[in-house]
């Protein structure tokens, strides 16, 4: 669809929110509290704050300010291709090479006050490719919208998934022990690989002229920067056993899990989980879907949370993900949850999960100017996001004409479905 783009203008070097009800995510709520945004970063937070007075200033009396949603997992703008389902072992490939910039979901997903993305490879594979992070700057090139500087992030998948994909081919892992003997001979050649790069920087250290460099393997290359710590894993897996089986390799090769992505059977395992400081990026309530979602709960989430395991809620999908605010006020009702500790769930816990959590998430002082006015409390169904600021730019004002995007122009790209939500192995997910 042609859209025309409306009026642009810069961003104001400061500007103020005030009167608004101001859900901090990290110390609480602020009744009637302001809000200071100065060259795109968060300068003051309180009942007053030091803006100058040439400030912009929006008066939100009857109105929330969150910071902006976070989704820790989506398949937004990247089409159809999700999976490189070739290979039950693809490291190497780049989600950012899939990245659609123009893609509506993007759009949906800021007018639900998303800001910010991890665009994940899907889960036909053990190892799948690397993810991107985004900015939903809607509007702007690819390479304004990805998040500078944002931690790499790499997607594993144990379960169904990877064995029914690759087992309808009479290919190795067709069971669960394939998938998991997959996994660990990955990392036995990537041992061997990093050994005979080892080697060869030694002789280079001596000075022996004669040492021939090993060929590269972008593969191996990529397992070898998972053993280094150099990426964050981030796993798709559903069942209790399975959690302490990928604990239990990741201990076997010295790299750390950030995060289980569903996570339908934490509430089973959930103190040994949060013992070694892993994370989870779950639904609220889905369950029964899939064999491996049989056990699974809506409580699941909280139940995990007070257990000690850092819980996110994530959408898997181009519909949920405009509406992960409200996801988080199921967290009140499936398990009492409090609402600041609901509205870390999709923002400064989602941000953990993405290891971005020291630049957004959260409303403090020094964080970029990530933030969402809600006309209602943002726990509930009837809340829309009525303006969403990222790096202290308006990219969505429902206020305005046409869709409200002050940096679209052009033809926005249908990607199809509900999200490449990654459940079918080669065409999606779950």
């Amino acid at each position: 669809m042609a859209i025309c783009a409306l009026a642009q203008q810069a961003p104001p070097t400061d500007l103020v929110v005030k009167n608004a009800t101001v859900m901090t995510a990290s110390h609480g709520t602020l009744e009637h509290g302001s809000v200071w945004l100065h060259a795109g970063k968060i300068a003051g937070v309180g009942a007053t704050v030091n803006a100058p007075a040439s400030a912009v200033v929006i008066d939100a009396s009857g109105k929330w300010l969150t910071p902006g949603i976070i989704d820790p997992h989506s398949h937004s703008a990247l089409d159809s291709d999700i999976n490189e389902a070739t290979s039950p072992v693809t490291p190497s490939m780049m989600m950012i090479d899939a990245f659609d910039n123009r893609d509506k979901a993007l759009y949906q997903a800021l007018a639900g006050g998303v800001t910010t993305e991890l665009l994940l490879h899907g889960s036909a594979n053990m190892i799948g490719g690397q993810a991107v992070v985004i900015k939903n700057k809607f509007g702007l090139s690819r390479d304004a919208m990805l998040f500078p500087n944002a931690p790499r992030s790499i997607k594993f998948a144990s379960g169904e998934n990877p064995k029914r994909v690759y087992g309808s081919r009479n290919q190795l892992p067709s069971t669960r022990m394939g998938n998991f003997e997959v996994m660990r001979q990955s990392f036995e050649d990537a041992k061997a690989y990093m050994a005979t790069w080892d080697a060869y920087n030694a002789k280079v250290a001596k000075g022996d002229k004669t040492a021939t460099a090993p060929k590269v393997d972008l593969k191996l290359e990529a397992l070898a920067d998972v053993l280094r710590g150099k990426l964050y894993v981030q796993i798709h897996c559903y069942r209790a056993d399975e959690f302490l089986t990928e604990e239990a390799i990741a201990k076997q090769y010295g790299y750390k899990i950030r995060a289980f992505h569903h996570a339908l059977e934490m509430y089973k395992v959930a103190d040994k989980i949060a013992a070694d400081g892993t994370g989870i990026a779950t639904f609220t309530d889905w369950w029964g879907f899939k064999d491996e979602a049989w056990d699974a709960i809506p409580w699941n989430a909280v139940m995990s949370m007070r257990q000690g395991v850092k819980v996110a809620l994530k959408s898997d999908s181009n519909d949920h993900i405009r509406r992960l605010n409200s996801e988080a006020g199921k967290m009140i009702h499936y398990g009492g949850a409090s609402e600041d500790e609901a509205i870390r769930m999709v923002t400064l816990n989602a941000a953990w999960i993405i290891g971005v959590d020291d630049r957004t998430g959260s409303i403090d002082v020094g964080k970029d100017g990530d933030l969402v006015i809600w006309n209602k409390d943002p726990l509930s169904t009837y809340a829309h996001a009525e303006k969403v600021y990222i790096d202290g730019d308006l990219f969505f004002d429902s206020t305005l004409a046409g869709l409200g995007t002050p940096h679209f122009s052009g033809a926005m790209h249908d990607g199809g479905g509900f999200g490449s939500d990654d459940e079918d192995g080669e065409d999606g997910e779950r």
